[in-house]
């Protein structure tokens, strides 16, 4: 069969028009600070959109059916268009005039990522802030489920596009048509940002910062408008503590708090994974607490003055800002945690391989994954005694297929593997032992921080070029769960057939 192309350029096209609206949105909120980049934005924008209406007017006349194929390469191609045209505002207002930087913080955005070549984040024009936040939360849930929701206006069926963006084991749908479900969940993703934003202000933020930060929280990016992120505040932990929520509602399926607004309780109760995923961040973090509170010298490792509440309350909110932060992908920081001892710094290191709920914005490998590879571990000591038994790996007291238990474990290798070439490839061009692991499992994870020479407190800015463009590889696979990516690599599938 051969692939539909004009309908995959016009979806780009529909994805450019979309990006560029966006981009006025910044300009908005530049001319608003007046903080003489409005024109620039502004000018970003409209090329962007122009070039999208034109692109779609050219393929207006498409056949209306996508198939499988053609969804993975929208999702992928969407995502490299959006970070290309993503740059535009960086170069024009020259807060970034290297191309190479401004794609690595334009990807590490949409990607979630939330690592950055930026050495004074302060300095920059709020409208170029606000840009650089939005990129996060437009990639946060996904643009490409964003366009599913006004799909059916062009005639076309977005379920393809839906199994691309988001094809972790968990298929939960609120809705039968997926136009619905896009709708809902765009819906309380806006719900939940706004929300933030008005408690930040609310504690003390400011109305740029809350809404910045809100951003980054629910798309668990990291971007912040401060050079010290969360640490700016940490002589006011009850904006700490607020956004320690958001990041742990960021990083459970947003199925579940579609549920919870429904009053449908029981159904979070008794989600095997959200019960995973709460234990794992209650037992981490009274781990490092307890290991901060009797080991490590908060202060030290605080850009601010962290001890408001005492020493015993300081060591908690620490060692659980920092645990949800790694563990949700959010990358936020409150301190540096690579100073609070070797054992802390192995293990912040361990959770960048964890990640949130599937159906979050988080990366990572996803917590369900981590729950079905270890029951499948165990359920093979059984088969072993038991050869002849039929033993099936249950979730939700449901028996899952074999082909999804072998899809986790075919992930979880490939995941694996690309974590070691990618840090083979960092190390040959020149980052030591700690900096090469430590930005490989940042960059596949869409962490942001990192360990070595790009920790917690450090930048991306003298990563040389060619580790720029591997970590942007490296980031936009692990957003994307390595299958939607790899496979335009494989030759089978550009085989008419």
């Amino acid at each position: 069969m051969k692939l539909n192309y004009k309908i995959i350029f016009h979806f780009l096209g529909l994805l450019l028009l979309f990006n560029g609206g966006f981009m006025l949105l910044a300009a908005i909120m530049s001319y608003a600070y007046n903080d003489g980049a409005t024109l620039s934005i502004s000018l970003s924008g409209i090329a962007v959109m122009v070039i999208g209406i034109l692109v779609m007017l050219i393929t207006k006349n498409h056949e209306k059916e996508m198939n499988k194929r053609e969804g993975y390469i929208v999702v992928t191609f969407g995502w490299i268009i959006m970070a290309l045209s993503g740059t535009l505002p960086y170069v024009l207002t020259d807060s970034i005039p290297s191309f190479t930087n401004a794609f690595f913080e334009t990807i590490s955005g949409y990607t979630t990522t939330g690592s950055t070549i930026l050495n004074d984040i302060e300095s920059l024009p709020e409208g170029v802030l606000f840009w650089r936040s939005l990129t996060h939360w437009i990639g946060g849930m996904g643009i490409i489920v964003l366009a599913i929701a006004i799909l059916p206006l062009l005639g076309i069926g977005g379920m393809q596009l839906f199994a691309a963006e988001a094809p972790g084991p968990s298929a939960d749908k609120l809705h039968p048509r997926i136009t619905d479900t896009a709708k809902r969940l765009w819906l309380i993703y806006f719900g939940y940002t706004a929300a933030e934003t008005v408690l930040l202000q609310v504690a003390g933020m400011s109305f740029f910062d809350a809404i910045n930060h809100s951003m980054s929280t629910l798309s668990t990016g990291g971007f912040s408008t401060k050079n010290a992120s969360l640490a700016y505040w940490n002589n006011q932990p009850i904006i700490q503590y607020i956004v320690i929520l958001f990041m742990f509602l960021a990083g459970t399926n947003f199925v579940l708090s579609y549920f919870a607004f429904k009053g449908r309780v029981q159904k979070i109760i008794k989600d095997e994974e959200f019960k995973l995923y709460f234990k794992f961040i209650v037992i981490f973090t009274i781990v490092a607490s307890l290991i901060i509170y009797f080991k490590a010298d908060v202060t030290a490792s605080s850009i601010a003055h962290p001890m408001v509440w005492g020493e015993g309350e300081s060591a908690l909110r620490h060692a659980l800002f920092q645990v949800l932060a790694i563990i949700t992908t959010t990358g936020f920081v409150t301190a540096d945690f690579t100073l609070w001892t070797p054992f802390l710094t192995v293990f912040f290191f361990g959770l960048m391989f964890l990640g949130g709920s599937a159906g979050s914005t988080s990366g990572g490998v996803k917590v369900v994954r981590h729950l079905l590879m270890i029951r499948n571990g165990f359920m093979e000591f059984k088969r072993t005694l038991h050869p002849n038994a039929i033993l099936p790996v249950r979730y939700n007291k449901k028996s899952i297929d074999e082909k999804i238990i072998f899809n986790i474990l075919a992930f979880f290798i490939l995941y694996m593997l690309s974590f070691i070439v990618g840090a083979l490839v960092f190390s040959m061009l020149g980052l030591d032992f700690k900096s090469a692991i430590g930005v490989a499992a940042s960059s596949l994870g869409n962490v942001g921080p990192a360990l070595g020479d790009f920790g917690p407190v450090n930048n991306f800015y003298d990563m040389p070029a060619i580790g720029k463009w591997w970590a942007s590889f490296l980031m936009l696979i692990g957003r994307l769960e390595l299958f939607t990516v790899l496979i335009l690599l494989t030759p089978f599938f550009w085989r008419n057939r």
